[in-house]
């Protein structure tokens, strides 16, 4: 019988520890993958960390304004009166001539993508005080001016040259369009071309086209390569056509930024951040669904990530949107100090319609006082401030180089990409002249035109809707850091 039983405590042990012995192998193995999906869940949180803009803070270079800063000021005081401004008759039709050839290479055809097309304005849906030809006068009155009145006017000046040769008339010609161009950072369009035509920004607004490749590519590595004060031994980071050499392989291109001269840093960076710009706008109206003729546009936050990212970029992103508000500071600055030019009465912003033009320029004065009361604007003093003939020799080749990327945009193959484009430039360009005009904006006469300082219609709506377009950007971009905070 005792036999028995120690038998049979002896098949209880085993059975015991047999169980343990399974039960214990199940644990281990069951709690395998569980361990496998936190790493892999933390692995998400840290690249999702990154991807949340967390590094975009702080102070900007070459200046004393942090993010955080801009971001208040644009998000409450700024984009929704900059969005509105842009809907009223004045800013909404931009002319310009689209069909004007490519100076610095054969054209490769334009897009044939139907998003690529951009649809002109008739004449007809124009404003009469608009399309009435005269871009220089804004009242009522310089606009209204009598057949008869500007015919006399021109006799008496034709009288003065009667006297002169062909060849002098030609000459004078020739300094007065000299004169006119010392001051302009952009190639302005011929608003007197036949191919130049009246387009409502609002009806063609800037967004992804699908236009890229090489032609595009062709268009950016012209304006940094060969623009931007940069070396060829020099390479931009992640250039494709970059040796790869070494772990930071844009480690060599900041050291020689940071060795240049203030002036072509700046220049550099409004350049990085015009591009940054853009390509928030095409992430943020991306061709989500073309939905049966009815497509459908919105945010695509892996588009956004692909170009900002910071391990898709190897770090790249961070600076490239801090560039993005360096030029939103410098456009800042120069509506701050052209507040003045507007604030005459003389100047009416003239549609035709005076309810419209004067609900239009309070919404600008509006704008202008928000911009003045700003506290970190940018000094644009500490630029071209050495030696007078060393300065002055800089700052017509910061002027040329500029004015070259200008002309580049008439070889972007997409028409509302090159329409975008030459806007967003030349609204740049034009912020550029009013900061290094500041002599002959104090010495503005208050009730006539100035000749020491003029913007033509053309400047203006470039220059606000450039602003505009730089206000949307910084506005998307807390959009996109609320998309990625619910993703993550």
């Amino acid at each position: 019988m005792w036999r028995i039983t120690a038998q049979a405590c002896w098949v209880l042990l085993s059975i015991c520890f047999l169980r343990n012995l399974v039960f214990g192998w199940f644990q281990q193995n069951s709690g395998r993958p569980q361990t496998q999906h936190n790493e892999h869940q933390s692995s998400e949180s840290d690249s999702a960390d990154q991807s949340c803009l967390c590094h975009l803070t702080g102070v900007l270079d070459d200046c004393f304004c942090d993010v955080e800063s801009i971001d208040v000021f644009n998000n409450f005081k700024i984009y929704p009166r900059i969005k509105k401004l842009a809907e009223r008759d004045y800013f909404r039709y931009y002319k310009v001539n689209l069909k004007r050839p490519c100076p610095f290479w054969p054209d490769d055809g334009h897009c044939s993508i139907k998003d690529c097309h951009v649809e002109p304005c008739p004449e007809s849906k124009v404003p009469i005080g608009i399309k009435s030809g005269n871009y220089n006068k804004y009242s009522q009155a310089a606009n209204t001016m009598s057949d008869e009145a500007e015919c006399e006017q021109a006799n008496k000046l034709g009288a003065i040259n009667s006297t002169l040769s062909n060849q002098s008339k030609e000459a004078f010609a020739d300094w007065a369009r000299h004169d006119d161009a010392q001051d302009h950072f952009c190639e302005l369009d011929d608003e007197t071309s036949p191919d130049a035509e009246y387009v409502d920004l609002l009806l063609n607004p800037e967004r992804y086209t699908g236009y890229k490749g090489a032609s595009a590519w062709r268009v950016w590595n012209s304006i940094y390569e060969e623009n931007c004060f940069k070396p060829r031994s020099v390479y931009r980071p992640l250039n494709p056509l970059a040796p790869s050499r070494g772990k930071m392989p844009g480690e060599g291109f900041y050291k020689w930024l940071e060795g240049l001269c203030l002036e072509k840093r700046v220049f550099y960076r409004l350049i990085s951040g015009l591009h940054s710009s853009i390509n928030i706008h095409l992430c943020a109206e991306f061709l989500l669904d073309e939905g049966w003729g009815r497509p459908a546009w919105g945010p695509n936050i892996q588009e956004f990530r692909r170009r900002f990212d910071t391990a898709e970029t190897k770090g790249e992103g961070t600076r490239r949107l801090k560039n993005l508000y360096f030029l939103y500071l410098i456009e800042l600055r120069a509506l701050s100090k052209v507040a003045p030019y507007f604030e005459r009465a003389i100047v009416n912003l003239y549609t035709g319609s005076s309810e419209e033009d004067g609900e239009t320029k309070e919404l600008l004065l509006q704008i202008f006082n928000e911009i003045k009361s700003f506290p970190m604007h940018f000094d644009e003093k500490s630029m071209f401030a050495g030696h007078k003939i060393e300065a002055k020799t800089l700052k017509e080749e910061f002027r040329l180089h500029f004015k070259n990327i200008s002309r580049i945009m008439d070889c972007v193959g997409c028409s509302k990409c090159r329409l975008w484009g030459k806007l967003q430039t030349q609204g740049l360009g034009t912020a550029l002249k009013i900061l290094f005009s500041e002599k002959e904006i104090q010495n503005l006469s208050e009730h006539s035109p100035s000749k020491g300082f003029q913007l033509s219609r053309q400047e203006i709506v470039a220059l606000m809707n450039a602003f505009g377009r730089l206000s949307t950007s910084i506005y998307q971009l807390h959009n996109f850091r609320l998309m990625l905070k619910e993703k993550r």
